[in-house]
Order: C-alpha cells, then sequence, then structure tokens
C-alpha cells in the first residue's frame, strides 16, 4: 500500500508539473496579462539611438491575454497631417522566466510577421519594461529596443 500511495504522488506530482501551453507558468502569465500603455521607446542600431515619447503625439497600446498578444499604435491628429502613423498586429505568445516570447501573426506590415522574438521583461509594480533584440535579415533589421509601458487594467 505504501509503494502504491507512494507511486500516485510521484505520478500525481510529475502531472501536475507538466504544462501543455510550452511551459508557461500561471503566475508567469498573470503578472503580464492586462492592458499596457506605451509611455517610450528607445531603439538602438549601430551607434544610432532613437527615442520616442509616447505621451505626446501619439499612443500604443498592448493587449495581453491567457494565449496572445495584440498592438495598436495611431497618431492623435487622426491621420491628418505628417505624423500620420497607424500600426496593429499580434500573435501568440510563450513565457519562460523574464523571457516573453511574441510570435507575430498578424501585422500591416506583413513583412514581419512570422517571425518571432524575445522580450526580456520585468514588471516594477504597474510598470512593465522589455528589452528585446529585433532582427530580420531580409528586411534589414537589426536593432536593439527597450520599451517602458504602464499598465491600464488588468
Amino acid at each position: 500500500m505504501r509503494i502504491t500511495s507512494l507511486l500516485f504522488i510521484i505520478v500525481t506530482a510529475l502531472l501536475y508539473s507538466c504544462n501543455s501551453k510550452k511551459g508557461i507558468k500561471k503566475e508567469d502569465k498573470l503578472d503580464l496579462m492586462g492592458t499596457w500603455k506605451l509611455v517610450s521607446a528607445t531603439v538602438i542600431q549601430e551607434k544610432d539611438t532613437s527615442v520616442t515619447d509616447f505621451t505626446t503625439g501619439q499612443e500604443m497600446i498592448k493587449i495581453i491575454n491567457e494565449t496572445h498578444f495584440a498592438f495598436l499604435r495611431h497618431d492623435l491628429n487622426h491621420g491628418k497631417d505628417s505624423t500620420a502613423i497607424y500600426a496593429a498586429g499580434g500573435g501568440s505568445y510563450t513565457v519562460n522566466g523574464n523571457i516573453y516570447t511574441e510570435n507575430l501573426e498578424y501585422f500591416n506590415n506583413r513583412d514581419w510577421e512570422g517571425h518571432s522574438f524575445d522580450l526580456e521583461y520585468r514588471i516594477e509594480g504597474d510598470t512593465l519594461y522589455t528589452t528585446a533584440i529585433e532582427k530580420i535579415e531580409k528586411l534589414n533589421v537589426n536593432h536593439l529596443n527597450i520599451e517602458k509601458f504602464v499598465r491600464i487594467s488588468k
């Protein structure tokens, strides 16, 4: 009886520790889930650094649910001047420790679709910080992207 009980406990523990969603721990996902507003982005390519303040002139939000992410970005002048911009995309994601991997399945710039990006992330209070290398050889894209988001809803 003891061996059967011990075997049951071991098998139950092993089954419980296996997750069919590619190793995503529920507690990791819960921290990321919600709607985030981009505050700033820094792009570093070779010796050039570009910093964008997303608190004036444009907005971007990222929505993360249990299985997918989506982002929406637009200018605040309704596309009526030279600052006109609209970008939208999304796809599935995985989390492994402090690495959040976006699998970009949809994007209005179709050449970016089908690529995955590993973002190192940390959350401090209601602020999400991400750092990622975005590299797509056929588009000659290779830069470091550092973003800061604030949570606007869970």
